[in-house]
């Protein structure tokens, strides 16, 4: 049952996802928290369609992805259809409008696959959680609105001298129906609680408990009216079951002759109701075992708690915005089957290494990653940036400056081997995914090698390269590596590595690399070549243990090795 899409949410939900099949979703969808209201409303410029979302950039804008999906609602007619039109009259076309068309027609969706007991948990944050909470009303109707769940982080998203800081982000709770799935969370007595509360101790046993009430609030109760202990009153119990607890030591005679009460030990409680105020879970720190390096990872522990309080074990959990799995992490400990979908390969790829780091004996599926040269072409039409950090991936790199959009420096990725001196060599990566080639390609990557002191140049192509490529990159003649030389610049299609027909490099590290000393060797490598410090992620592991679905074979990962940089000048 696990499946792990890679595409856009909408086009799964769709296609792939059937009518009341999921327990419990829940979302922490993409969005610029950051942003100052100004900018945030300020109109954006342009024609640009925002379908893809990246995995840090996190801001979607108006487009003709956008325009789409609102006019995909608005033509349904319903309620949350003239809620949409509502909030456009008023916003106009801007981010935050964007942000809500997107969203209306992906919850319509997650509501369509929603079982009748089944839950959703949206987590926000103040930016846009009003109007989302309006949406969702829409979608689900306001009688279905069970929670606003505050979760305060322990530090504040940084300083603030005109405000108050900001700590806490916001979770919105709906059901299905009136049917639902749930078990109430407690979290244990704090010591003044204790101390407090239950503050009488037991002479036979030691136990701590506090005496409550056995007195019924209801005066007319005849059949519960009688003497007990010198006392008559209306009482909560009969008097045969008074009898038993005072023989059980259940009943707390006071000093002086006081009115018995009922002992209520502590080790028999389940702790505080756990409120809509969580305070109790701290963020992921830097030092945490379950810490992945992703920017807005979420701790298990909340997962583990909405989990578990709102299914049942062998429950379906599914997370449309997936990132880096912590959703998928949770439900796979609690025994819970999982659906994960994100648009970004990196987000897959981390995913699959929290997987094989954390949960190596889960077995799930891969879909919509490509597996042939049709595949691959079609997501280099679809999305040229995705098609370059998949096509690195392919050939066992890593993203350059974690594959975030922006001035790139003519690298597309990076792959790291061992020098002679124990130390990293470097391979630039550069990828192509169009259908116009040019000598001037293989000449770029040459002189990106020179400035960036690497020690070769790997260019990948969606199609097979000119001959004037080819002389070209002979041209560039051989560079000097542990063991053997190898061609300075070297091509290689698509179709070829999917053939395992990879690059002529040397081997990598053998697995597993050991973060501390990796750490120190690039620390040292950077400090001393004066590399730019876009460091490996600390997620890409080995990977087993998935399957990609149109193979049905075991999903064999070539995630890049955690290695060091180190630049290779003079050659």
């Amino acid at each position: 049952m696990n499946r792990l899409y890679f595409g856009d949410n909408l086009e799964v939900l769709r296609e792939h996802i059937k009518d009341e099949t999921v327990d419990l979703v829940y979302l922490d969808p993409p969005f610029n928290s950051n942003a100052t209201y100004n900018l945030l409303f300020k109109s954006a410029s342009g024609r640009r369609a925002d379908a893809q979302i990246e995995a840090f950039d996190d801001t979607w804008h108006w487009g003709e992805a956008a325009a789409g999906a609102f006019h995909d609602v608005v033509r349904r007619g319903d309620e949350i259809a003239g809620m949409l039109r509502a909030f456009r009259g008023f916003l106009g076309e801007n981010d935050m409008m964007a942000y809500l068309a997107m969203m209306a027609a992906r919850l319509t969706e997650m509501r369509r696959v929603m079982k009748p007991t089944a839950s959703l948990f949206l987590h926000c944050d103040p930016t846009a959680s009003h109007y989302l909470k309006i949406m969702l009303d829409g979608i689900f109707g306001t009688e279905f609105f069970t929670n606003e769940i505050v979760w305060k982080r322990t530090t504040p998203k940084g300083l603030a001298f005109t405000r108050f800081p900001s700590n806490h982000d916001l979770i919105l709770f709906y059901r299905r129906s009136e049917k639902y799935v749930w078990s109430m969370p407690f979290s244990s007595h704090d010591a003044s609680y204790i101390k407090s509360h239950y503050n009488l101790v037991d002479k036979d046993t030691g136990r701590h408990f506090q005496a409550t009430s056995l007195l019924n609030p209801n005066p007319n109760r005849p059949n519960l009216t009688y003497e007990f202990a010198g006392h008559r009153k209306v009482w909560r119990w009969t008097k045969e079951r008074m009898q038993k607890a005072a023989e059980e030591g259940k009943i707390y005679f006071p000093p002086g002759g006081g009115v018995p009460r009922e002992k209520r030990f502590l080790d028999e409680q389940r702790g505080t109701p756990i409120t809509s105020v969580w305070t109790d879970i701290p963020p992921v720190n830097s030092q945490a075992d379950e810490r992945i390096g992703y920017p807005t990872q979420k701790p298990l522990a909340l997962l583990g708690r909405i989990i578990e309080a709102s299914t049942n074990p062998g429950a379906v959990v599914l997370d449309p915005f997936c990132g880096c799995g912590t959703a998928i992490h949770a439900a796979e400990r609690l025994g819970r089957a999982w659906i994960g979908i994100d648009v970004t390969h990196l987000a897959i790829e981390v995913i699959e290494s929290r997987i094989a780091k954390f949960l190596p004996s889960t077995q799930y599926t891969v879909i919509g990653r490509p597996l042939d040269l049709e595949g691959a072409a079609e997501l280099a039409r679809r999305d040229k940036h995705q098609f370059q950090l998949w096509a690195v991936w392919l050939a066992q790199g890593t993203p350059y400056q974690d594959g975030k959009k922006g001035r790139d420096r003519g690298i597309d990725g990076q792959r790291f081997f061992p020098a002679e001196d124990g130390e990293a060599e470097r391979a630039i990566i550069s990828v192509k995914g169009g259908d116009h080639l040019s000598p001037a390609m293989v000449r770029d990557l040459r002189g990106t090698i020179e400035r960036e002191g690497a020690a070769c140049g790997l260019l990948i192509l969606l199609r097979p390269p000119t001959r004037e490529m080819e002389r070209e990159a002979a041209a560039a003649g051989m560079t000097d590596l542990p063991g053997r030389p190898v061609p300075r610049v070297q091509i290689r299609t698509v179709a070829q590595l999917l053939d395992r027909n990879g690059f002529d490099l040397p081997v990598t590290w053998a697995e597993p690399v050991q973060p501390a000393a990796v750490a120190a060797r690039e620390k040292k490598a950077v400090k001393r070549r004066k590399i730019p410090d876009s460091r490996q992620r600390e997620m890409l592991l080995p990977t087993k243990g998935g399957k990609d679905a149109s193979e049905g074979a075991a999903h064999q990962s070539v995630a890049a090795s955690a290695a060091t940089r180190r630049a290779r000048q003079g050659r």
